[in-house]
């Protein structure tokens, strides 16, 4: 596999501009955790290209900008064909009044200006229109190739002032890519940016993979391989392209998942008689440190993000469901008390909430609920959703659906927050299952 190119760096130049900077208490503040929300009118003013050569490079960073800041569902872009004041006069200050009468209640400006190095500098500011004053405003250096990069981080940065959550938009999404058909399906491991662009192929479909997930430092994958028809669990590269297999265990190893310092890896292995139990192992060690020893399935194990406790699945109890216990295998507890089958249970990052897909009257269903079982809430049923994977702040969700049509079935992308509200198919070229949601890109 020939090794993918690196992320061109990014170097914040001049973090937030004091003068003009409101305290704390700003007025314009967003309550993300609330059922429904009113999706708060913003107005993003062209960017001032300051040589012509950035013109295109500004038109696209705020296209991308918008398309972010909509797709979270908490913001309305305002049509640009409405502004009255334009990006030139804006450098030197809004004119309250102007993008009061629009109704906006944020504004953001900002500026593409070449170096005589060949990089940009690309900057911004974050107005709150109503109380007059700046929020925020940053500035980069940055390569011109990493204008995309760019867009997401100051969508980040809008998202974090407004809401106090950290945002989610420079981050990848790893997935599998499906097609042909079900009696012959290729999956290939795919890789791109979390409104889908920047898309690749890791693999080349010859083998079968399932299961992908990322490592903390976001340079690893891990996940599920079938090579000459022995499954095992594989590591992966992204940088070099390099594979390796976890190890050499006699029965079948699967549902890879890292810990949350990327140091070990926990996985589930079938023994003889058809069990399957837990086991964790130090990847500079290669120590296996085994986690359950029960007579009954026992998977999908995830890491609570401080490490010190284990979500898995078990049919233990006589039907599927999920549990919680110690990370060296102590003090299993049963939290998954609702009618249905329950599994794939997954921690946010956040540690206050387990999402799990769940079984039930011929549906499947992906929620939410509380690390003690408490507070189970339905966020989204289909005919086949499964897979949750948290966003890096822990208030959004992607999974996938598939949904029958003429040819058989047809697997999508989906995305959701947690109120069970804004539900979005993110496109691929084809069919798509098992995401993954990387950390934020550092």
């Amino acid at each position: 596999m020939p090794a993918l190119p690196r992320l061109l760096p990014v170097l914040v130049f001049f973090a937030v501009w004091m003068a003009g900077s409101p305290p704390a208490h700003a007025l314009l503040k967003v309550d993300i955790t609330r059922g429904t929300v009113a999706p708060i009118p913003v107005a993003i003013s062209p960017f001032v290209a300051k040589g012509g050569a950035a013109a295109g490079t500004g038109v696209n960073i705020v296209q991308v900008i918008a398309q972010d800041l909509e797709r979270s569902g908490l913001f309305r872009t305002l049509d640009p064909s409405s502004f009255i004041q334009d990006g030139e006069s804006l450098q030197a200050g809004p004119r309250f009044a102007d993008w009061r009468v629009l109704n906006a209640q944020a504004l953001v400006s900002g500026a593409v200006m070449p170096q005589a190095d060949g990089r940009l500098r690309v900057e911004f500011r974050l107005w709150d229109v109503f109380a007059g004053q700046q929020m925020t405003g940053m500035a980069y250096f940055t390569t011109p190739q990493n204008w995309r990069r760019i867009a997401h981080i100051i969508s980040d940065a809008i998202y974090k002032r407004i809401t106090g959550e950290k945002g989610y938009f420079d981050t990848r999404i790893v997935y599998i890519s499906e097609t042909g058909p079900a009696s012959r399906r290729v999956k290939r491991l795919a890789i791109m940016d979390q409104d889908g662009a920047n898309h690749r192929f890791l693999t080349d479909g010859r083998t079968l993979i399932l299961t992908p997930r990322f490592s903390p430092t976001l340079q690893e994958i891990t996940y599920l391989a079938y090579y000459n028809n022995k499954p095992r669990v594989y590591l992966f590269n992204i940088d070099t392209g390099r594979q390796e297999a976890l190890g050499d265990f006699p029965g079948m190893t699967f549902a890879p998942r890292f810990s949350p310092d990327g140091k070990k890896v926990i996985f589930s292995l079938i023994e003889q008689g058809g069990d399957s139990n837990i086991f964790i192992m130090d990847l500079r060690t290669r120590r296996v440190t085994r986690l359950t020893n029960h007579p009954s399935i026992n998977t999908a194990p995830s890491f609570s993000p401080d490490g010190r406790q284990v979500t898995f699945e078990s049919n233990r109890g006589g039907s599927q469901q999920v549990y919680v216990m110690n990370v060296d295998g102590g003090n299993v507890r049963r939290i998954s008390f609702g009618n249905g089958k329950f599994g794939t249970p997954v921690w946010s990052p956040r540690g206050d909430l387990i999402a799990f897909t769940k079984q039930q009257g011929g549906q499947f269903s992906i929620g939410v609920m509380r690390p003690d079982g408490s507070g189970e809430r339905v966020l989204t049923s289909a005919f086949h959703a499964e897979g949750p994977t948290w966003a890096p702040n822990g208030r959004v969700l992607m999974y996938f659906k598939e949904r029958p049509n003429r040819s058989g079935k047809r697997a999508r992308l989906y995305s959701i927050d947690i109120t069970g509200h804004n539900e979005r198919e993110l496109v691929t070229p084809l069919d798509a299952s098992d995401p993954a949601w990387s950390p934020l890109i550092p």
